[in-house]
């Protein structure tokens, strides 16, 4: 790019702010070094004077007035540059001014924005000059196939999909179509969450299950006594130290188990299958961030179970686990449950000698947030007064029993 270019290009968008502003006044870019250092750093005759061409040029074409020095007498030095016809500045640079290229993202937009709101939230940003997850309405097109991914998602009747299976399905004949929806990850965060800014960092195989995609096929790992009852009245009994069945196949179970325990992480899904106390607790490895499928399948399991059984949930003390337990505290409440916090109030915690580390100021906001999300008040008051991030693979696994109230 030619250094007249890039002034002319400054000067185009400082005239794009202003009239977002409503300011009618016209713009102009001194030929300082604050504003114009691309000139004023020329050193040769040949730059200048292709510089002054350039200007010229974009003169001629009605984009522009030209202030010369004419006490030198020559008139060669710039001494400011005006925007005289935004519009023909644009043309002269061959570029697209904003309210054009909002307009195009709006039409590529609109079969969308019946099923997000959140997509007029988008535009009226990009209307601003305002980026969105750091992108402008040059992003419309990922937003347009984000849409598409999502919308297929909800009608899939909440079944779980291999990822890059199905963004192979999608984008056929696309470049790269079966990576396609790995690219899209931010907006399909947008899109699910319904808010321009991420609450926080959510890692993107979170983002991915929670619309029910994953790396590869991830079946519902369940320990206990009893049964389990899946489709077409098939009864398999539960076993230790676990026993995996594909998700959507769940439909309900029988059990003597005095309290319902899910956990975050593999590992400490198995110590729990094997800890003392686990022939009367049913146990549920959620899978990281449960998916809309594996949401259904503890749903199913909810109501099958007494009213008065305690359900509890043990995850990672950081943004990421208080996030998967709100998660289940939704669905739980639509059940009509509580879920309670098992092991992830760092006050009830002995972490001496444990690999924690403090969170960042927004991580922690995020943290109390989704605790409070999921009905925890009491534990986000405790990350505040106790700010720290524990994996729970750290902790040796326990089961909470006869009403332990442990946290």
């Amino acid at each position: 790019m030619s250094d007249a270019r890039r002034v002319l290009e400054r000067l185009l968008r400082k005239g794009e702010r202003a009239r977002l502003r409503g300011d009618a006044a016209p713009v102009s870019l001194p030929m300082t070094e604050a504003s114009a250092r691309d000139y004023l750093s020329l050193r040769t005759l040949a730059e200048r004077e292709t510089f002054h061409a350039q200007a010229t040029l974009a003169e001629r074409a009605g984009a522009i007035a030209v202030q010369r020095d004419r006490h030198r007498g020559d008139g060669e030095r710039l001494l400011r540059l005006t925007v005289i016809d935004l519009d023909a500045l644009a043309a002269h640079l061959g570029m697209q001014l904003l309210d054009a290229r909002v307009g195009e993202a709006a039409d590529l937009l609109s079969p969308w924005l019946p099923h997000f709101p959140v997509l007029g939230q988008v535009l009226d940003a990009w209307r601003s000059d305002r980026k969105v997850r750091g992108h402008g309405p040059e992003a419309a097109q990922d937003l347009a196939d984000a849409a598409r991914a999502v919308q297929a998602r909800l009608d899939d009747d909440a079944h779980e999909r291999i990822l890059r299976r199905e963004s192979a399905r999608l984008f056929a004949g696309r470049a790269q179509a079966s990576k396609r929806l790995e690219q899209l990850t931010p907006w399909l965060d947008l899109l699910n969450s319904g808010t321009l800014v991420a609450d926080g960092v959510m890692a993107k195989e979170h983002v991915w299950a929670a619309l029910g995609l994953r790396r590869e096929p991830q079946p519902l790992l369940v320990a206990g006594t009893g049964t389990l009852l899946l489709d077409d009245g098939v009864e398999l009994p539960l076993a230790t130290p676990f026993l995996g069945v594909p998700v959507d196949a769940v439909r309900s179970v029988r059990t003597s188990a005095t309290c319902l325990l899910s956990v975050e992480n593999l590992a400490s899904f198995h110590d729990a299958a094997r800890a003392p106390g686990a022939d009367r607790s049913l146990l549920l490895y959620t899978g990281g961030m449960p998916s809309p499928a594996w949401r259904r399948a503890y749903a199913r399991l909810l109501d099958a179970l007494p009213s008065d059984l305690p359900v509890w949930h043990w995850g990672d003390i950081d943004e990421g686990g208080f996030r998967i337990a709100a998660v289940l505290a939704d669905t739980a409440a639509a059940c009509g449950r509580r879920l309670r916090p098992w092991r992830m109030s760092p006050l009830h915690q002995d972490v001496d000698g444990l690999d924690t580390h403090a969170p960042a100021p927004a991580a922690l906001a995020a943290m109390c947030r989704w605790a409070e999300r999921a009905g925890w008040e009491d534990i986000a008051q405790a990350l505040r007064e106790r700010p720290l991030c524990l994996e729970q693979e750290a902790l040796h696994a326990a089961l909470p029993h006869d009403g332990d109230a442990s946290r």
